[in-house]
């Protein structure tokens, strides 16, 4: 894929980095990178698949990526691509899911200061290193396509002791709620790593479920038990008709959209991309965040977010150990409609800073010893960190600025990198990485109807413990630094 061409003068980049802001609603753009292939080739992932899905996509199909990112340490970073490639209707029994093997990819990212007078101050290049697959030693429960017009969804790859998670929406079982662990269906959208380096964390939004899962081999560890309340009790493979068939628990496909880690590594921080239905569902402002204590894998604690502005939340990452970015944004931009396709002007795409350390527990909802009302009124205080989109097309990149319509709609993972410094070596920055769903969809167009890419982005802003407003700034502790 082609990369946009962005140009503008380093002095003016420096000036900035000179001035820090005091308030920080819009950040530095140090680079943009873009992911469109791998040493197995272009729009290729290193997963070795080498059969198509349900839909016709290689099963090996490069997408979705920026579902979630995380930084590992380093200059490695694992990236989660969502339940795979059915943004383009083919069978609507299943939601045009298809049995897309869940995965993680771990990716180097070379960011150098850029030596030209021209572009961005800094380079960013970013290397697939490796495709892991995820799996169960125990069985699980796939869609048999029985009455759905579709095959078995058991993945080919399956074996005696490997028992593959998927994005189809049939691979539950009807007697039990939707956090059964023995499901195979997994829409995975919150990624982050243990400070061991060993485990991988992942939410998602069918259940929703939580999963720890080794590393390096993909076998899940441990299933952590999350409020009933947030589970749905009738299971359907359309989501519209789940939404219709239930009264309390999540919105179908609007689960546990984000992931956080505490950096001291003990904390699992999920919250929910819209109110459960008994919240008010997909017209509630009432999103529910849980705590849960990675040790002994209990919640700790439930606490509210309203909504502002945006139509949902897709991320949450850690500031420090009790302070958290929240990603709230709509669905414009680019990609906004799928199908058929069109783009529109980008409008929401913020980052919330919030504050858990005093914050009211609402697990009252659960037993009604607290109304909605009380619980909206306890909701978390939060003041506004990042507008992407101002940043995004600041008067001062120049020709580097992006066109609204091309921002993408789905900027969903959100992680923090290593700190680099400035090309004189006078300025330390904190940077910030975000990246974007591209729903496997490669080419989109634009608002005027024209055609454009639409690729797997990595975008890097630097900031400064002045832009924090007073908020102090913990990496995560790896131990392997």
């Amino acid at each position: 894929m082609r990369k946009a061409a962005r140009t503008f003068l380093y002095a003016a980049v420096l000036a900035l980095f000179a001035s820090p802001l005091s308030q920080a609603q819009t950040l530095r753009l140090l680079a943009v990178g873009t992911l469109d292939g791998s040493r197995d080739g272009s729009l290729t992932d290193l997963s070795g698949l080498s059969y198509n899905l349900e839909n016709g996509a290689p099963a090996n199909l490069l997408g979705g990526l920026g579902s979630a990112i995380t930084w590992s340490s380093g200059n490695t970073f694992l990236a989660l691509p969502d339940r795979g490639p059915n943004a383009m209707v083919f069978d609507a029994h299943i939601d045009s899911t298809v049995s897309y093997v869940n995965r993680f990819l771990t990716i180097t990212m070379h960011l150098k200061p850029n030596q030209d007078a021209d572009g961005l101050p800094f380079t960013l290049t970013p290397h697939m290193q490796a495709t892991t697959l995820l799996w169960s030693s125990k069985p699980l429960v796939y869609g048999t396509g029985a009455g759905l017009s579709v095959a078995s969804g058991v993945p080919p790859i399956n074996n005696s002791s490997q028992n593959f998670f998927t994005g189809r929406s049939d691979g539950f079982d009807p007697s039990q709620n939707s956090g059964n662990p023995s499901d195979a269906r997994l829409d995975s959208e919150g990624l982050r790593v243990s400070n061991d380096g060993l485990k991988v964390y992942v939410s998602d939004e069918y259940g929703p479920y939580l999963y720890e899962f080794d590393r390096f081999t993909g076998m899940r560890l441990r299933s952590f038990a999350l409020p009933e309340s947030f589970y749905v009790r009738a299971l359907e493979p359309i989501g519209s008709n789940e939404i219709s068939s239930n009264t309390s628990g999540r919105v179908a496909n609007k689960g546990m959209e984000g992931l956080a880690i505490t950096p001291d590594g003990t904390t699992l921080v999920g919250i929910m991309q819209n109110s459960l239905i008994q919240d008010g569902g997909s017209s509630g402002k009432l999103l529910r965040i849980v705590t849960i204590d990675i040790a002994s894998g209990k919640v700790t604690g439930q606490f509210g977010y309203l909504l502002t502005t945006g139509s949902g939340v897709s991320e949450i990452c850690a500031l420090n150990n009790h302070e958290f970015l929240v990603d709230e944004r709509d669905g414009t931009g680019r990609e906004a409609n799928t199908p058929p396709l069109n783009s529109t002007n980008a409008k929401i795409k913020q980052l919330f800073k919030i504050d858990l350390k005093n914050a009211t527990d609402i697990s009252g909802l659960d037993n009604g010893s607290m109304t909605l009302t009380q619980a909206k009124s306890a909701a978390v205080q939060k003041t506004l960190f990042l507008d992407i989109v101002k940043s995004l097309t600041a008067p001062s990149l120049g020709s580097n600025a992006f066109a609204l319509d091309h921002i993408p709609s789905k900027i969903e993972g959100v992680t923090f990198g290593p700190d680099v410094r400035d090309r004189d070596g006078k300025v330390t920055l904190h940077t910030l990485w975000i990246g974007n769903d591209n729903d496997f969809v490669i080419d989109v167009n634009d608002a005027s109807g024209n055609p454009i890419l639409n690729p797997s982005q990595f975008f890097v802003f630097g900031f400064t413990d002045t832009d924090l407003g007073g908020s102090v700034f913990v990496p995560q502790e790896f131990e392997d630094q």
